[in-house]
Order: structure tokens, then C-alpha cells, then sequence
């Protein structure tokens, strides 16, 4: 065998080891501790990214490890000669140019007449596999957290309806311990009238056909006692599209189903109410009137044919108590007719016109009253009303303006509108006597109640008021200080 061909197999062998060094990014090294000299690979060399002729020592090798790193090395490093251990370990160095990366350190003591002569290892560059690897674990961790500590219930289940796992919030809702529910499945809390719900749906996430839903269901804790919840699936599938297991959300609805219980409860008490106020006023409307009338036409009787009765003390007082008699039921009237409807129809109404038409009315009043009136309203605003309300409305403020202005002081009243969402809010301002809001805020709209001592103040316009506004879909608001004035903020319907 000539010499060419006895050095072919060993130069194929090294041009293989040289081959997997660099595109596994592996380096070897090689240490005598005897000699105290070491070997690095031109791949070692290029993990720790020094140049191809650096000459490696103990010293200088160990450098390139930092903090705990260094500790870990240096037990390992020692122990391998000492204790003649192997060791395979993934640790970080800082390379030559101050980069921190993730390694592989392997290493094996060669030992002759039980001395460790020498220590052969391999390097390897693993920073971005480690990296990426760390990464995933710091998710699964945060999604592990999530799970446990979402504030709805959370459970992963199997095919079958087994529980995989359940979350703390879950096992609240049901009352059971992890251990408890995970020997039951997904149907043993399902209330029996709800068994099926819901199945087709999970046929079609089973089939492709959906990913996920949602349904309202109900459920049985432990202690017996029925839950309402908002149930959400959704399907995992493998990498080939099929189902591996459901992740469910169950969000507990049960107090807001009692509280919407009882609110029904109580909209159907209310609705009955209603009906019964309604009755009252239609009584009011109709055979409280025909009473009165009934009375008055007797009065007129006696006076035409029994005159001589009319002349004693009593005669004017029943006379007056019977014309008051007929003036509450007039104003009771006007109360129960604005109630009573209820379909009311309203038209598009420009408020600068309707103003203009109240502020003509009362004109005779707020000459002799030497008032002022300011407008500041666009002519363009439309509301939506009733014509005879939107009258009413306007001459009731107007006139209580001037009726309850300062003493010895002409009414001075300012008018203002502007629009805000889908309404006009129309501001009345005087600078009268005011109200204490403090004292009488919370009857200020209420029927017969007064705060002044007017002499023909019968508390009850401002409740007519009020209740014409609520009518046609609007609302009032008030705001007034004593000796300054009150100023009224009539909200009502926009018209587009």
C-alpha cells in the first residue's frame, strides 16, 4: 500500500468531522490537565468569536463565563477531573465581541492509571434554539396564569366531555375542588333540560363545519342549586384539522337572570299599576265631572225655585265649596286627559313661531308689567310636539316668569335654544324671586305644591307642565337660587 492511499480514509474522516462541525455549529476542544494547555476547533473559535489563531488557556477560557454561569462551570469543569465525571450541560457565555449566547458543553475526562489526562468535549451553538424554546415556555407560562386566574370559569375537555383541566373561577361557579369535578364529565353539571342544547352545534365543530359557539345554558352545582351561564366552545385541531379538544368558557349569568327576574316582576306589577291609574283617571275624567255638574245644575235649580234659601250664611259657602269642587275637577281633567292617551301623534313644530305665538298672547301682560323678553333662538330648529302642548309649555313659563318676578321690579326673562344629541334644550331664565332647591327641589313638580304666597298660585301648572313634556318624549330641568332667579331647561325632541 503505497502512502496515498494508507492517508485517503483518514483525510475523508476529518473532511466529515470538519463538515459536521460547521453546519451543526459544533466545535471541539481538547485540555491536558498535566500540561496545562488546551485545544479549541476553528468552530469553537467562531461560537465564541475570537480569531482562528487565539491560543486558549484555563484562565482565558474560563473568562467568557459570567455570574452563576461561571460557578456552574467551574463545578462542572472541576469534577470531571477530580471525580472523573462526564458532564453535558446548556449554559451562556459572552463571546469576544460582548454577545451573550445559549451553548451546549459537553465533556468527558480520559483517564489513564486512574488520572484524568486529558478531557475531550464538544461545543455547541444552541443560542437561537434555546431562545426560541425559553420563549414558548414564557408563553405557555402566561397562558397557564391566564387560564388559572382568568375571572370566568375556563375548562379544557376532552372529546368525550371529560375534564382535561379546570380553572379556579370554574370550580367556584360549581362548588366542587379540581379533584371533585375532574371525576365527573361535562354532563354530569348540565342541567337535565339542557342536555341537548347545543348539540348540533358541536356535531358541526366536530365535523369542520364551526370553530366555535355560543349558547345560554344552565348547570347544577353541588350543592343542588341551578346556574345560569353564557357558554363558549371552541375546537383545537392537530396539524392535520383534527379535533384534539374543546376549550370552554362559562360565564356565570345567575344574578343577573334573578335581578332580571324580578325587574320582570316588578315591569309587570308596574304595568298592572298603571292599568289601575289609568281606570282612576278615566273615573276622574268622566264620572267625577258628571257629579260635579249633577251639583252645580242643583244649585241653579234652587236659586230658580227656591230663592228664600239662597239668602242664609250657608247657601254661598256651599255655593263656593261645589265651584271649587268643579275647579279640581277641571284641573284633574287636564291631568287625566294628557295621561289617558296613549298613542299620542306629534308633528314637526318650529319653535321660534310657537314662541312668537305665546309671546303675542301675553302680550297685554308684559306691557303692564313693563317686562323684557330676549330671544336667542335660531328660526330654523323644528321639535317634535303637540301643538297645544308645546302652547301650554310655553305660556306656562312665560307667564310663572313674570308672575313671580321681585317685588317693585320688572320681569326681565331670557330665551335661549341650542340642540344636543337628537334634542332642542329650550332655556327660560329669569332673574325673579327663585326657588330654594335645597327645601322644595324634590316636590317642585309636584300637584298643588307652591313656594310662593301669590294669591292665585294653585301649585298645579308646573305639574301639568312637566307632565306634557314626558308626553311628547321630552324632560325638564331647574336651576335657580334665591333673590337671583330660576332658569328652566325644557328639553324636547329634535325633528330631523
Amino acid at each position: 500500500m503505497n502512502t496515498t492511499e494508507a492517508k485517503l480514509p483518514i483525510s475523508k474522516e476529518l473532511s466529515l468531522l470538519n463538515f459536521i462541525q460547521k453546519h451543526a455549529a459544533i466545535g471541539t476542544w481538547e485540555y491536558y490537565p498535566v500540561l496545562e494547555v488546551g485545544y479549541w476547533s476553528d468552530q469553537t473559535k467562531k461560537i465564541y468569536e475570537v480569531p482562528l489563531d487565539y491560543e486558549p488557556t484555563l484562565e482565558s477560557g474560563l473568562s467568557f463565563y459570567k455570574g452563576d454561569n461561571f460557578k456552574m462551570i467551574t463545578k462542572v469543569f472541576t469534577d470531571c477531573i477530580e471525580k472523573h465525571q462526564d458532564y453535558d450541560i446548556e449554559i451562556q457565555i459572552v463571546t469576544a465581541t460582548g454577545k451573550t449566547k445559549w451553548v451546549r458543553a459537553i465533556g468527558k475526562p480520559i483517564i489513564k492509571e486512574e488520572k484524568c489526562v486529558k478531557i475531550e468535549g464538544l461545543f455547541q451553538d444552541i443560542d437561537e434554539k434555546t431562545k426560541i424554546s425559553k420563549a414558548l415556555a414564557f408563553k405557555r407560562e402566561q397562558l397557564s396564569r391566564t387560564f388559572e386566574t382568568a375571572l370566568i370559569g375556563m375548562a379544557i375537555v376532552d372529546l368525550e366531555g371529560h375534564w382535561i383541566d379546570v380553572n379556579k373561577s370554574l370550580c367556584k361557579t360549581f362548588g366542587y375542588t379540581k379533584d371533585e369535578i375532574k371525576e365527573l364529565t361535562f354532563m354530569d353539571v348540565t342541567h337535565p333540560d339542557d342536555l341537548n342544547k347545543g348539540y348540533k352545534a358541536m356535531m358541526s365543530m366536530l365535523s369542520g363545519k364551526l370553530d366555535f359557539y355560543e349558547t345560554e345554558k344552565r348547570y347544577i352545582s353541588k350543592s343542588g342549586e341551578t346556574i345560569w351561564a353564557q357558554l363558549s366552545t371552541s375546537v383545537v385541531r392537530d396539524d392535520r384539522g383534527q379535533p384534539q379538544h374543546f376549550v370552554a368558557q362559562i360565564n356565570d349569568l345567575t344574578r343577573i337572570k334573578k335581578s332580571s327576574i324580578k325587574i320582570s316582576q316588578l315591569l309587570t306589577t308596574t304595568e298592572d299599576q298603571n292599568k289601575r291609574l289609568l281606570n282612576f283617571a278615566h273615573i276622574v275624567s268622566h264620572n267625577l265631572r258628571s257629579h260635579y255638574g249633577n251639583l252645580d245644575m242643583l244649585l241653579d235649580i234652587v236659586k230658580m225655585d227656591l230663592p228664600e234659601t239662597t239668602e242664609n250664611d250657608i247657601f254661598p259657602l256651599i255655593e263656593q265649596a261645589v265651584g271649587q269642587l268643579g275647579e279640581t275637577v277641571e284641573n284633574l281633567n287636564q291631568v287625566a286627559a294628557i295621561n289617558i292617551q296613549n298613542d299620542i301623534t306629534t308633528e314637526p313644530l318650529n319653535l321660534l313661531d310657537n314662541l312668537n305665538k305665546a309671546l303675542s298672547n301675553i302680550s297685554a301682560i308684559i306691557i303692564e308689567s313693563k317686562s323684557t323678553v330676549s330671544v336667542d333662538i335660531n328660526p330654523d330648529i323644528m321639535v317634535q310636539g303637540i301643538p297645544a302642548y308645546l302652547d301650554s309649555i310655553l305660556l306656562n313659563f312665560l307667564t310663572n316668569a313674570i308672575k313671580y318676578k321681585k317685588p317693585n321690579e320688572a320681569a326681565k326673562i331670557e330665551l335661549h335654544a341650542s340642540i344636543k344629541n337628537d334634542f332642542v334644550v329650550l332655556e327660560i331664565k329669569d332673574y325673579g324671586q327663585g326657588i330654594d332647591l335645597k327645601k322644595h327641589g324634590e316636590k317642585l313638580f309636584g300637584m298643588y305644591k307652591t313656594f310662593h304666597t301669590h294669591e292665585d298660585s294653585r301649585g298645579l301648572g308646573l305639574f301639568i307642565t312637566k307632565n306634557q313634556i314626558e308626553a311628547i318624549g321630552g324632560k325638564v330641568e331647574v336651576a335657580s337660587k334665591v333673590n337671583e332667579g330660576t332658569t328652566f331647561f325644557i328639553h324636547l325632541k329634535l325633528h330631523e
